[in-house]
């Protein structure tokens, strides 16, 4: 086996050098037009493009010597990274048209013409007013069936089940567990109804956590391979079925825009980075400033990829935003630091006095270990490192969660309403036959999920708090919280409203930016900067 997989490796090794030779068909040119550019205008710019990896800083991995093609994936869909690092393998065997990615990732001015995100918005809405008008089955329904049959369906209430069957993993009574385990299957379906689906991935956690396979099996989740055109599908259609992400980058990028209005020097340092989908729209809207563009400077910080090559993504991501900054003219710098966020000190982000300091970090800190399981918390590590860094802002998304709790029934509980949330939010809003949507059940909400029921100690990475829990840390960090822009809120108010299912919740608490679904809140954003009385 082991000779095999020697064999293995080096065909594959012949067929990425063989692959240097042949011509890059994968530039990620960007659709001038669309932006209001001329034609002329844009052919000036697509000449003018030159592949090139500006990775500054790379901490504690080792060099590739090589420059490596450019994968579109996508961010919340790629595999979240645990303490051990490990990370997807996203397939590139096939190239996408660089529009597609455009589509995802830019502002389109031409409010007139609906692309990209905004027509999967619309086709999304046309779906789910038809789903709608069909009276399409909720709870632990599913099919078309009639009569007797979905009677009998009717009354198997999956939630209560699966809090039975997590009571009896949790006295470690395995004839129980195996029993009601039994009937949730019988019941649930990863292509069912919301609740089916639901049901479907918690079983998977209660069964993994009975066998003791959590942590092996979460591992192999992380390892498997999705091809690029699925992820980027997939990113695109969680985008047009919520808001959380579209609503989270406008907060942020928007709050850029605000600080740094009269700087001729800005600094942005993102804690976890994954592939910058966030930067290429705020790219361009330097580009269009009053008086030019500023110098941008951009520090990705993210952890080292397992294997051969440990920078390899965020070598990609800062190759992408270079020619992004490119095609927009926008004078461009991109560092990169791969290492344990505790690690990382003042000395290593290489602040400049000159620049308009920015720390964005939206929804990571969840995949930092708490006090529960080391003393000296990375979260107030990580918190005092940017509060010594002095920046005029400091941008914090929260996965606002409560199952983060040591004992496991109350953990699985929380997580079950949770995710809950999320799958109905999908149910409603998107069709069951969609493969995109199973992708993202499966590779984002189902592996989570898997960690969170499975997986203990430091194998476990899914540790969100609620966003008082991170009010009150931030405060004790030396922190100071910012109101709210009224017209980002209502920007931002308006644009879920006009774009998005009644149902989907903004609103604002304790200078919070919050959103949910029926009135669950599942993220939360707001802007904090130092304290000047420490």
């Amino acid at each position: 086996m082991f000779v095999d997989s020697r064999h293995a490796w080096h065909f594959r090794k012949g067929v990425e050098e063989a692959k240097k030779f042949l011509p890059s068909d994968d530039k990620l040119v960007i659709d001038l037009e669309a932006c209001g550019f001329s034609q002329q205008e844009a052919s000036k710019q697509r000449s003018s493009r030159v592949a090139q990896v500006d990775v500054v800083d790379k901490r504690d991995c080792a060099n590739t010597g090589s420059r490596s093609r450019k994968k579109p994936n996508g961010e919340d869909l790629a595999m979240q990274e645990g303490r051990n690092n490990k990370q997807s393998a996203v397939c590139s065997e096939e190239t996408l048209p660089s529009e597609m990615f455009d589509k995802v990732l830019l502002y389109n001015k031409n409010e007139s013409l609906k692309v990209g995100v905004d027509a999967v918005v619309a086709n999304l809405q046309d779906k789910a007013s038809k789903i709608s008008d069909g009276n399409q089955l909720k709870g632990s329904n599913v099919g078309k069936g009639r009569g007797k049959k979905q009677a009998k369906k009717k009354v198997v209430d999956l939630r209560t089940l699966l809090i039975h069957c997590a009571q009896a993993v949790a006295a470690d009574d395995r004839w129980t567990a195996n029993e009601v385990l039994k009937q949730i299957r019988q019941h649930s379906s990863p292509s069912g109804d919301g609740s089916q689906r639901l049901a479907h991935c918690f079983a998977d956690g209660l069964e993994a956590r009975l066998a003791g396979t959590g942590s092996q099996i979460y591992r192999s989740l992380i390892a498997k391979k999705t091809t690029a055109s699925d992820i980027l599908k997939a990113y695109q259609l969680y985008l047009a079925a919520c808001p959380f992400k579209r609503i989270s980058h406008f907060f942020s990028n928007q709050t850029i825009l605000n600080v740094s209005e009269k700087a001729s020097r800005i600094h942005i340092i993102d804690f976890g980075i994954y592939f910058g989908f966030q930067w290429p729209c705020l790219i361009q809207r330097l580009s269009y400033r009053a008086g030019g563009p500023p110098n941008l400077r951009i520090t990705g910080i993210d952890v080292a990829q397992p294997g051969f090559r440990p920078t390899e993504r965020i070598e990609e991501t800062g190759q992408r935003l270079q020619d992004y900054a490119r095609s927009f003219n926008v004078p461009f710098e991109f560092n990169a630091i791969t290492s344990k966020w505790e690690a990382i000190t003042v000395k290593d982000l290489k602040i400049r006095k000159d620049e308009v300091l920015i720390v964005n970090c939206l929804y990571r800190f969840r995949n930092l270990v708490d006090e529960t399981v080391i003393v000296d918390s990375p979260r107030n590590m990580v918190l005092n490192t940017i509060r010594q860094a002095s920046p005029d802002v400091f941008i914090h998304g929260i996965v606002n969660g409560s199952y983060s709790a040591p004992f496991f029934v109350t953990r699985f509980r929380e997580a079950l309403f949770h995710y809950s949330a999320l799958f109905d939010m999908l149910e409603t809003t998107v069709p069951r036959e969609d493969e995109q949507r199973r992708l993202i059940e499966r590779d984002l909400f189902g592996r989570e999920a898997l960690n969170v029921i499975s997986c203990e100690s430091s194998e476990r990475v899914e540790r969100p708090e609620t966003y008082k829990q991170w009010q009150a840390r931030n405060l004790r960090a030396g922190f100071e919280q910012l109101p709210l822009d009224p017209d980002i809120m209502k920007r931002a108010r308006d644009k879920v409203k006009t774009s998005y299912h009644k149902d989907f919740v903004i609103d604002e608490s304790s200078r919070w930016l919050l959103q949910g679904w029926k009135g669950r809140i599942i993220y939360a954003i707001s802007t904090w900067r130092p304290n000047k009385v420490l």
